[in-house]
């Protein structure tokens, strides 16, 4: 059997808030981030909508519309 050779990781495309992040599991499958997790909640919370909270606006939103009468 002849063995692939592996190409040189790339660095992902980071946002430029994100400079220098790097993220790896150990092999006990603990994530490890080269940045404080504050940090990276932090520019999630300013730069990602989070699905679960738009779901529930809207299911409020048809709770408050007054419903059509026949």
């Amino acid at each position: 059997m002849t063995k692939r050779k592996s190409k040189p990781a790339r660095k992902p495309r980071v946002h430029k808030n994100l400079s220098g992040l790097e993220v790896s599991i150990d092999p006990f499958g603990e994530i490890k981030s080269s940045m404080n997790i504050e940090k990276i909640n932090s520019f999630l919370d300013e730069h990602v909508e989070d699905k679960k909270l738009i779901e529930q606006r809207e299911h409020d939103e048809k709770k408050k519309r007054p419903k059509k009468s026949k």
